[in-house]
C-alpha cells in the first residue's frame, strides 16, 4: 500500500498530499505520520518538495479533514457512527475509547489525540456529536494539527534515508511516550504549585 500512496505523491504531487490527509483524518486507512515523514525527507536539499510550501499543504489538509468530521458527527450524531463508522476503522470499541478520554480531558484530547494511535481519527467526531463550539474546536484542533505536521515533516526532513528503521521504532512508542510525557509534567506542576502554596504560608 505504501508503495502505491507514494506513487500517487510522485505523479500528482501537492495535490495528492493534501487528498491523503484529509482523507486520512476522516478515517481512511492511511498511515499518515509514515507518509509525512517519507515527504519530510523529500524535502531535503535537492528532493522534489518545498518545505514550506509542504507544511501548508499538508496542514490544509488535515483541517479540512478535522472539519469535515466535526461537521458529519455534528449533523448525523452517534448513532450514524456506530452504524456506518466501521467503515472507516471507527469501530464500536474504539468509539468508546475516544470518548472515555474525551469526557476526561476534553478537547485537550483533540489536541494531544494527533498523537495517539487510535484517538485521532475519533476525536473530530465526537466534537461535533458533544455540541462543541466550532471555534473552540478550531482553536485546539488548529494548534494540535500545526504541532503533528510540523513534528513528523520536520523529522522525516533531518532523517532522510534513515527514516524507515527509526519511524518505525518512534510510532511504535510514540502513544505511550507521550502519555508519561504528560502525566510526569502534570505531576511536576501539581508538586509545583503545592510547594509554592506552602512557602506563600
Amino acid at each position: 500500500m505504501k508503495e502505491a500512496l507514494y506513487d500517487f505523491i510522485g505523479h500528482y504531487g501537492y495535490i495528492a498530499l493534501y487528498i491523503l490527509l484529509s482523507a486520512g483524518i476522516v478515517g481512511v486507512p492511511i498511515p499518515d505520520e509514515t507518509l509525512m515523514a517519507f515527504v519530510g525527507s523529500l524535502t531535503a536539499p535537492g528532493g522534489p518538495f518545498e518545505y514550506g510550501t509542504t507544511l501548508i499543504v499538508i496542514y490544509a489538509g488535515t483541517m479540512t479533514g478535522m472539519i469535515v468530521s466535526y461537521l458529519i458527527g455534528h449533523r448525523v450524531g452517534k448513532p450514524f457512527l456506530y452504524r456506518y463508522g466501521k467503515w472507516f476503522k471507527l469501530t464500536p470499541d474504539r468509539i468508546e475509547r475516544a470518548e472515555g478520554w474525551f469526557h476526561k480531558y476534553g478537547l485537550w484530547t483533540v489536541f494531544f489525540g494527533y498523537f495517539v494511535p487510535g484517538v485521532r481519527h475519533f476525536t473530530c467526531y465526537l466534537s461535533g456529536v458533544s455540541g462543541v463550539k466550532f471555534y473552540k474546536y478550531m482553536l485546539y484542533a488548529g494548534t494540535g494539527a500545526l504541532l503533528w505536521c510540523t513534528t513528523f515533516l520536520t523529522l522525516g526532513h533531518f532523517i532522510g534515508s534513515n527514516l524507515d528503521g527509526l519511524f518505525n521504532l518512534i510510532h511504535k512508542y510514540m502513544g505511550v511516550s507521550f502519555i508519561i510525557l504528560v502525566v510526569v509534567a502534570a505531576i511536576g506542576a501539581v508538586i509545583y504549585f503545592r510547594f509554592r502554596k506552602r512557602r506563600a504560608i
